[in-house]
């Protein structure tokens, strides 16, 4: 499947993801794309991401089996990110909660613990 044109990807040839939860509408992570984790998205209907942090390509649930499975991609008006819903297989985020938005702030900078825990990582990232 072809890439849009008219993306415009930002100084490290990357785009915003938000990523939601199809039928719920939940936000369950925010990631980043280059042009090939996108050609492979759509290509493959599993979500493909570019890791900032190891400088290199990876599929969501290559190591964990959480995939994610594309129901719909979106475009913001500016063209520089994306809204990909899908399906959620297991946890998305790697603490081992459904959601990465799983802490709430509260009054003199206190988080609580606000979300589903779904897996254990100690367990799934054995290495």
């Amino acid at each position: 499947m072809k890439i849009p044109e008219g993306m415009k990807y930002d100084e490290h040839g990357l785009l915003t993801a938000v990523v939601q939860d199809h039928i719920t509408g939940e936000v369950l992570m925010l990631a980043f794309m280059n042009a090939e984790a996108l050609r492979l998205t759509l290509e493959t209907r599993i979500v493909h991401y570019f890791s900032r942090s190891r400088q290199k390509l990876w599929k969501k649930g290559e190591s964990s089996g959480h995939v994610q499975h594309v129901k719909e991609i979106r475009l913001d008006c500016d063209q520089d990110a994306v809204l990909i819903k899908i399906d959620q297989v297991g946890g998305a985020c790697h603490d081992g909660y459904r959601s990465c938005f799983y802490r709430v702030i509260e009054g003199e900078g206190v988080l609580r613990v606000d979300g589903l825990k779904v897996f254990d990582p100690k367990q799934t990232y054995k290495s």
